[in-house]
C-alpha cells in the first residue's frame, strides 16, 4: 500500500514532489512507486475495457492496458533525454524517468476515477461503437492532464539551468508531447482489441494493417449511422 501513497503525493503536493526530483530526493523510489502503481490502476481500467465483450477478453485487457504504457515509456523516454542533452540540459536519466513516469501515474488514476462512469454506460448502452468512442474520450482527457502534469515537472525541475537552451527544449517537448500520443495510440493499435466487439470470437490481436485513427473515424461513422 506504500507504492500507493505517490498518487496522493503528487496530486495534492505537486510543488513540493517536483522540488524533490529536481533535488534528486529518492528518485529512484519514486519511480519504483509509481510504475507499482500505473501497472495496478492501468490493469483495473484495462478488465473493465475488456469486460464489454468477456471474461477472456477482459482477463486479456488487464495485462495489456499495462504493457501498452510501459512499452510506450520505453520507447519515447530515449528521445526525449537525448535531445535534451543536446540542448544543455542537467537532468539525468532517473530523472526524465521520474517526470515520464509521472505523466502516466496521473494518467491511470484517472482513468480510474472515470471506470465507474465506463461500467455504468457499458450496462446500460448496447452501442459497441459508443463505449469505443467513450474510452477513447476518457483515454484523451486522462492523458492530456498527465501531459501537463509533465508540462509543469518539466518546468519546475529544469529550473537551475533555464537559460541554457531553454527555448529549444521547449520545442522539443511540444514535439515529444506529440510523439509521446503518436506512438502511444499506434501501439494501442498493434495491441488491439481491449474491447472486443459482442457478439464475436475472443481474438489475442488484431490482424495486421489499418492504424487507429481510421479506426476511431469508422466508430464514428457506424455511431451516425453511415
Amino acid at each position: 500500500m506504500k507504492n500507493f501513497t505517490v498518487v496522493e503525493q503528487i496530486l495534492r503536493s505537486r510543488m513540493i514532489f517536483f522540488g524533490e526530483i529536481r533535488d534528486n530526493v529518492d528518485v529512484w523510489a519514486k519511480c519504483k512507486a509509481m510504475l507499482v502503481s500505473c501497472v495496478a490502476f492501468f490493469a483495473l481500467y484495462g478488465a473493465v475495457m475488456g469486460a464489454s465483450h468477456s471474461i477472456l477478453q477482459a482477463a486479456s485487457s488487464l495485462y495489456k492496458l499495462p504493457i501498452l504504457f510501459i512499452v510506450t515509456f520505453l520507447i519515447c523516454t530515449p528521445s526525449l533525454y537525448f535531445f535534451d542533452l543536446l540542448f544543455g540540459s542537467k537532468q539525468t536519466l532517473p530523472q526524465h524517468m521520474a517526470l515520464i513516469l509521472t505523466t502516466m501515474t496521473v494518467t491511470a488514476v484517472l482513468l480510474l476515477s472515470l471506470a465507474p462512469i465506463a461500467i455504468f454506460f457499458l450496462i446500460t448502452s448496447s452501442q459497441y461503437a459508443f463505449f469505443k468512442l467513450l474510452n477513447v474520450a476518457f483515454f484523451t482527457i486522462a492523458g492530456g492532464m498527465g501531459l501537463v502534469f509533465f508540462g509543469q515537472g518539466i518546468t519546475i525541475v529544469g529550473k537551475p539551468n533555464e537559460g541554457n537552451g531553454a527555448e529549444a527544449r521547449r520545442v522539443i517537448l511540444v514535439f515529444w508531447m506529440l510523439l509521446y500520443a503518436f506512438v502511444g495510440s499506434q501501439m494501442a493499435w498493434t495491441l488491439s482489441p481491449f474491447m472486443g466487439e459482442p457478439g464475436t470470437p475472443f481474438i489475442l490481436f488484431t490482424q495486421p494493417g489499418g492504424n487507429f485513427w481510421s479506426d476511431v473515424f469508422n466508430s464514428i461513422r457506424t455511431l451516425l449511422g453511415h
